[in-house]
């Protein structure tokens, strides 16, 4: 499971952390899937979980209670939707576990639709939007929020390289082949993460084939074995592979 990064939130003034601290709990009592607090056991996610968050009516933190800016809440929303991502994924590593990681996948997107609402330059958000489309088989808006993440931080290693698997499942290799390389001179470790989303994606494609492009999957494999064995033989090259060979 790969690691994402959260906001740290500031330490607020005691009057302004009061009230946040008011906000921050009834979004999470309105807004957390159940999962939150039972492990990894299927989630039951309360009809309210994909309505509340910053800006409903319900009166967080009480009359007079300080309300965070737009661009914090927009990060805790963020950090919240992160929160729910790593449930979604686990949930989806389960054999049983494919209709929690669809609700969940829908209560992180919508973490991450108010949080760029709340902050459209919040480029994290918008890569994490395309992430949460994706999963849910949304390719086009995937697509969509993964070119705005990119328009707002161009070269972002982690939207090029969850577009380019968004690449994969529309069959789009070449797509998917550049991104690679445009990854592989300017950040081999995400470049790494890629080959191997594309190795575990043909491997599905081959375990169970479906009508369509099978030649075009055929050349793909190939097209992978062989940058796999470049991969292998420059690594040596980059400091992670010099050291290495020297332990």
């Amino acid at each position: 499971m790969r690691s994402r990064s959260r906001f740290s939130l500031p330490t607020l003034p005691l009057a302004a952390r009061a009230g946040l601290g008011a906000w921050a709990a009834v979004s999470l009592l309105m807004a957390a899937p159940a999962a939150w607090s039972l492990g990894d056991a299927p989630a039951t996610i309360p009809k309210s979980a994909t309505g509340a968050g910053p800006g409903a009516d319900h009166g967080a933190g009480g009359p007079g209670a300080a309300a965070p800016t737009p661009d914090l809440q927009a990060k805790i929303l963020y950090n919240e939707g992160i929160d729910v991502l790593r449930r979604a994924d686990n949930a989806a590593a389960r054999a049983d576990g494919a209709d929690d990681a669809r609700t969940l996948y829908s209560v992180a997107l919508g973490k991450f639709q108010r949080a760029v609402r709340l902050d459209p330059k919040m480029h994290q958000a918008w890569n994490y939007l395309g992430y949460s489309h994706r999963k849910l088989g949304d390719y086009d808006a995937s697509l969509e929020a993964y070119e705005q993440a990119l328009a707002l931080r161009p070269g972002y290693p982690e939207a090029i390289e969850y577009r380019a698997e968004a690449y994969l499942a529309l069959k789009r290799f070449k797509d998917a082949e550049q991104a690679y390389l445009d990854l592989f001179g300017t950040n081999r470790a995400i470049a790494d993460k890629l080959l191997d989303a594309m190795k575990g994606w043909i491997a599905a494609q081959h375990s169970a084939p479906a009508a369509g492009d099978t030649a075009g999957v055929s050349d793909l494999d190939k097209w992978v074995q062989e940058r796999s064995q470049i991969a292998a033989q420059t690594a040596a090259l980059t400091r992670a592979g010099t050291a290495a060979s020297w332990r």
